[in-house]
């Protein structure tokens, strides 16, 4: 009787144990989750005002720029935040020459450090869909040479180099596991892209947006929704995918590991969906835009990872901080922002630190009431 009641104590300490942990650990990662914050507006808060938002009243620890404005540099002095900056399409082929790239590191990057903790620079954005060949020809050594400045400036730990793609890059990706680089750019431009990314432990840069490939039959899938029609299953692998966004991830898998790049960790630079946009579009609503970026987020830090890159966490980078009232194109493109430039959310998704503390007294009631009643059922028992 006396080694059933341990047994049972045991077991019962060993459920409570589980529940506390989950409990206690469950939550938004926000050291994870970052945010582009574009500047294509006329109507946009200052640069100071942004970053003690962003400091002071969400979990948002990381900002993508897409170019180096110094006001904005200037303004994430001392808040933590992780920058990355941009060097622009149009640099890339003087940034292949070395006394350039150390003058762009002297003018755009040294003068801001460690006050700002620039954390990564771009190369370009999607260099590859743009079919420039002179762009494209001179990327990795345009990476290279801008490396070799960081190193000779001492600050090559401090600062990684990468560069984000399109899905534009994948010739295949139907099902996940067939996924492959356009012919041509994957063993000249990649191949060399990759090596030179495993060799700086700089991630590979992705820019999936599942709502582009979505329509009425796949709005389900495309937002995290459980649906019997929101299930694909790979016939090659027979796995399951129940979202869009790890479909786009393993295929993009699929095509480094075939190059033998299997090792270079994948970060999510871009990825959102809009509150508006036109008539002939699907899904573009703020209750979609609210369900997927918030499905994401759960998604990224849980740790399930993706069906071939399972058990892991994604850094993923949220398209936009704002709506940008002047970027061309159609309706949803000026609305992808998280928040109005008033800086009132466009809708709710978790991020505001009022509601991270709400959810954290939450953990942590929930935690010490479990603890106290296990704890007892253990005594009386005993």
């Amino acid at each position: 009787m006396e080694k059933a009641s341990t047994a049972f104590s045991a077991s019962i300490f060993t459920a409570i144990f589980l529940l506390v942990s989950t409990l206690y650990t469950q939550g938004v990662e926000g050291s994870i989750i970052g945010v582009n914050y574009g500047t294509v507006a006329n109507n946009l808060p200052p640069p100071e005002q942004v970053a003690r938002f962003l400091s002071e009243s969400t979990i948002i620890s990381s900002v993508r720029l897409f170019d180096t404005n110094a006001d904005i540099l200037r303004a994430f002095a001392h808040t933590g935040i992780a920058v990355t900056v941009t060097a622009t399409n149009d640099q890339i082929p003087n940034l292949t020459r070395i006394d350039f790239a150390q003058e762009w590191l002297k003018f755009n990057v040294r003068p801001y450090i460690p006050a700002t903790n620039i954390v990564r620079i771009f190369v370009g954005n999607e260099v590859i869909s743009t079919a420039n060949k002179l762009l494209i020809a001179s990327l990795v050594p345009a990476m290279e040479t801008l490396h070799t400045a960081l190193v000779g400036a001492s600050l090559d730990r401090r600062i990684k180099i990468s560069t984000p793609h399109s899905l534009g890059i994948l010739s295949g990706s139907s099902p996940p596991s067939t996924g492959k680089f356009r012919q041509g750019y994957d063993t000249h431009v990649l191949k060399p892209l990759l090596s030179f990314l495993r060799d700086t432990n700089s991630p590979f840069m992705i820019n999936p947006y599942p709502f582009f490939g979505s329509s009425p039959e796949t709005l389900d899938y495309a937002l995290f929704r459980p649906s019997s029609a929101g299930v694909m299953v790979d016939e090659n692998t027979k796995l399951s995918y129940t979202n869009m966004l790890d479909a786009q991830l393993d295929s993009v898998f699929s095509a480094m590991k075939l190059l033998g790049f299997s090792d270079v960790e994948i970060v999510i630079s871009e990825t959102g969906w809009p509150s508006l946009g036109d008539s002939s579009q699907v899904g573009v609503d703020a209750e979609s835009a609210a369900q997927y970026n918030r499905n994401l987020m759960q998604h990224v830090t849980s740790g399930a990872g993706t069906p071939l890159m399972p058990n892991r966490t994604f850094e993923t980078y949220i398209f936009a901080l704002f709506n940008e009232d002047l970027k061309p194109g159609p309706t949803c493109e000026r609305n992808f922002g998280l928040f109005r430039p008033d800086m009132t959310p466009v809708y709710d998704i978790g991020i505001l630190r009022s509601t991270v503390a709400a959810a954290s007294k939450f953990h942590h009631a929930a935690y010490f009431s479990v603890l106290t009643i296990g704890l007892l059922i253990i005594s009386n028992h005993g």
